[in-house]
């Protein structure tokens, strides 16, 4: 999963949440997917982490970073 975009991640971890929601699978079908589910979770986890930190640096002005909240659609 190297090369592996955080969209992609994130899709295959929304469709193995649902498969397992829908209880319709093996024990051994489970137990892989969570172990999948797992691996993906971290994997997008440290693709979050890593992007707050590329923004953290490109807002850092002087000596001190300056963190800014995203504002949401309604600018709140």
């Amino acid at each position: 999963m190297a090369r592996e975009k955080f969209e992609e991640a994130l899709g295959r971890l929304e469709e193995l949440v649902k498969k397992m929601e829908a209880g319709d699978m093996t024990l051994e079908e489970s137990l892989r997917a969570f172990e999948e589910g797992t691996r993906l979770a971290r994997f997008c986890a440290k693709k979050l982490d890593e992007t707050e930190r590329r923004v953290d640096l490109l807002l850092k002005q002087g000596d001190e970073p300056v963190t800014r909240p995203f504002k949401d659609e309604d600018g709140e």
